[in-house]
């Protein structure tokens, strides 16, 4: 079986730029929260939605993710409601994902709340990606065209990044990403991955 790699890292540190390098490096790859909106377009789970947070969050039965998400990111609970929906159906995805890669060395599950939903108990090493809060801001504002205090009240529901570290075997600064990148080569030696494996 496929040792797993957590990657995490704060909104806007750019994990999921250095886990897509992990995966041009050779090692699979699975984004929790793709497979999430994936996963919130099933039958089952927009039903639960629906029960849990009612009506007015779907319009002509079509759920407005950024309604949600403005309720979401600034209730804790509301958070911890949705999350309790949506992780169990994305950790049964992410077992069936992990069997048909059964014949790696090591995979990568990249998630963005890692330590907050507890599936770092399930890896065999943890990578965390840090950045400058400033220019997280500044990448989240310029991709999701948000607002400075949506951010911001974004990253209030997640660890900060000395909680992160302290549970993470590396920890890689990406404020620069040919550094990064160059650290991503130095882990896959340290762990002993071949690069490009297929």
């Amino acid at each position: 079986m496929a040792k797993i790699i957590g990657l995490t890292g704060g909104i806007g540190s750019g994990k999921t730029t250095i886990a897509n390098y992990f995966a041009e490096m050779g090692v699979p790859l699975y984004i929790a929260d793709d497979e999430a909106r994936k996963v919130m377009q099933s039958e089952s789970i927009l039903q639960q939605i629906r029960t849990a947070f009612g009506d007015s969050f779907f319009e002509n039965n079509v759920l407005n993710r950024a309604k949600l998400a403005e309720i979401v990111f600034n209730d804790a609970e509301k958070l911890a409601a949705l999350n309790a929906i949506v992780h169990p159906a994305v950790k049964e995805d992410f077992e069936l994902w992990l069997l048909k890669n059964e014949k790696y060395q090591y995979v990568i599950y990249e998630a963005a709340i890692l330590f907050e939903s507890g599936r770092y108990k399930d890896c065999d090493v943890i990578v965390t990606i840090t950045a400058p809060e400033e220019l997280r801001i500044e990448r989240v504002i310029k991709r999701d065209k948000t607002t400075r205090e949506q951010v911001l009240s974004r990253m209030k529901m997640q660890w900060n990044d000395e909680k992160r570290i302290s549970l993470s075997n590396f920890v890689i600064n990406n404020s620069n990403l040919k550094i990064a990148k160059e650290e991503v080569v130095k882990i896959l030696k340290i762990l002993n991955i071949k690069q490009n494996q297929s």
